[in-house]
This record gives C-alpha cells, structure tokens and sequence, in this order.
C-alpha cells in the first residue's frame, strides 16, 4: 500500500469528510476509487472544462451582466445608488 500527501484548504476537507461520511466512505476509499476509475476510463471520471468552456448559470444571463455593467459605470462615476432590501426584491420581479 503506498501513501499520498495533498495539500488543501482546510474547510474543503472539512467538507469533503462530511460528505463522504453520510455517503459511507472516508476520504481514502474516495481517492482509491477516483484513480481506479479514472485508470479504468482513461481519463478523468467526470468532465472538465477550460474556462471558455464553463457555462454560467442562469445568474450571469446577458441582461444580469448588463445591468452590472452599468452599475459599475455609476459606481465608477460616483453615483452610487442605495437600495433597501424591499426595493432590491422588487427588482428582481422586473
């Protein structure tokens, strides 16, 4: 049996152990099973993506990302605008 040391953030380890717990494993028998699979496919078992291939979610649409544009150009201009959280609500009903 050979040993691997990773270095990661702590709370995602954290994390992870909760997870993998409720799943019934430890953070071991993830791994273990992550490279056999990967060594079975030939390839990593899930998909990955460059940045230019990552679709956002439905936040970052055209009209949300054109609506902060021109927020940051208020900002940027000094005219920052102050909204209460009833006001922001209403917003998003627009």
């Amino acid at each position: 049996m050979a040993s691997i040391t990773v270095r990661i953030d702590e709370d995602v380890k954290k994390q992870a152990e909760s997870l993998f717990h409720k799943l019934g494993f430890n953070i071991s028998g993830v791994i273990n099973s992550l490279f056999r699979q990967a060594i079975k496919e030939q390839a990593i078992p899930f998909p990955v993506k460059t940045a230019k291939e990552i679709k956002y979610d439905e936040y970052f649409n055209e009209y949300n990302m054109k609506r902060l544009e021109h927020s940051i150009a208020q900002a940027d201009a000094g005219q920052l605008i102050v909204k209460t959280m009833a006001e922001l609500r209403a917003m998003e009903n627009e």
